[in-house]
């Protein structure tokens, strides 16, 4: 994108007099993100080309391509501009109906997770099996990719808050037959905490064949995205003692002061995951996996 002298300034003359993304009434315009629009976001200065639109978790988000090939997700809306002029970016011009219905990456007849999808079929009755994760961000992220193959299966997932109770919470559910529970642990890695719980757990011989746990070895499953997927070659190390989510926020540039930031920066890693390619197989092989145990005949 050209830059004219002198330099323009995007922040206004009072960077305090409310939100600087959104211009004053009549200078900004509204543009429709259809594909291959280059836009500069005004906040990280990021460059790059709409590849795609997608709705997540509510909002849509803009994944825009820089021409090294980086792609970043952005919210739509506010905060852009097009040759120096100050934008809101709407979503695309509806397409055509047969090319609207599915996400780009996504091949027709397959869902995120690559699996035969299952056309015109209800979601099945919740089976009384369960796949537990650790928090919120993990359901989310086993939803936006799996979540096709769940309905049609049936499997409830559900967000743990932490592994520190997993035997108090295997005791409440009590597994027993057609009742099974596979738990996904984050950073289950020898040594460490969580290994230790779940050790103990499954020491338990009440749980033998009806409770399967398996890890992956990522501190935060933030990091079980491609890292590509937000620009970076590799996740930031953040020092020990420092919130990781912050640690990785405050790297990207992103806003990272409180729990607010914490969530809209995770909507937008979110909103870079298309398929199961976007993510390590680390983590994509024990979800599976563990799908596979709560749908096994008998379970």
């Amino acid at each position: 994108m050209s830059r004219t002298t002198p330099p323009r300034d995007r922040y206004g003359s009072d960077v305090l007099a409310g939100d600087w993304r959104v211009p004053p009434r009549g200078r900004s315009t509204e543009v429709a993100a259809d594909r291959g629009l280059v836009v500069e976001e005004v906040e990280t200065g990021w460059v790059g080309a709409v590849v795609r639109v997608e709705k997540a978790g509510g909002a849509h988000v803009v994944h825009l391509e820089d021409r090294r090939g980086r792609t970043r997700a952005f919210p739509l809306g506010p905060g852009f501009h097009l040759d120096g002029r100050p934008v809101r970016l709407a979503p695309p011009r509806q397409a055509a109906p047969h090319a609207a219905a599915r996400p780009t990456g996504i091949a027709p007849g397959r869902t995120a997770s690559g699996s035969r999808a299952v056309e015109g079929q209800r979601a099945r009755v919740a089976r009384g099996s369960h796949v537990w994760v650790e928090g919120r961000h993990d359901a989310e992220l086993v939803e936006k990719v799996w979540g096709d193959d769940l309905r049609v299966e049936g499997v409830v997932v559900e967000p743990l808050d932490g592994v520190d109770d997993l035997g108090g919470a295997l005791e409440a559910f009590a597994p027993g037959p057609g009742r099974r529970v596979g738990v996904l642990v984050d950073h289950l890695v020898p040594g460490t905490k969580e290994s230790r719980l779940v050790d103990a757990v499954l020491a338990d011989r009440r749980w033998r064949g009806l409770v399967h746990v398996v890890g992956h070895p990522y501190v935060d499953v933030w990091a079980a995205v491609r890292p590509r997927a937000v620009g970076l070659e590799r996740w930031p190390d953040v020092p020990r003692g420092q919130s990781w989510k912050h640690g990785v926020l405050a790297a990207l540039g992103w806003p990272h002061a409180d729990q607010r930031d914490v969530a809209h920066g995770w909507k937008r890693i979110l909103g870079t995951v298309t398929t199961i390619a976007d993510l390590e197989p680390s983590l994509s092989g024990r979800v599976e996996e563990l799908i596979d145990f709560v749908t096994a005949p008998g379970a």
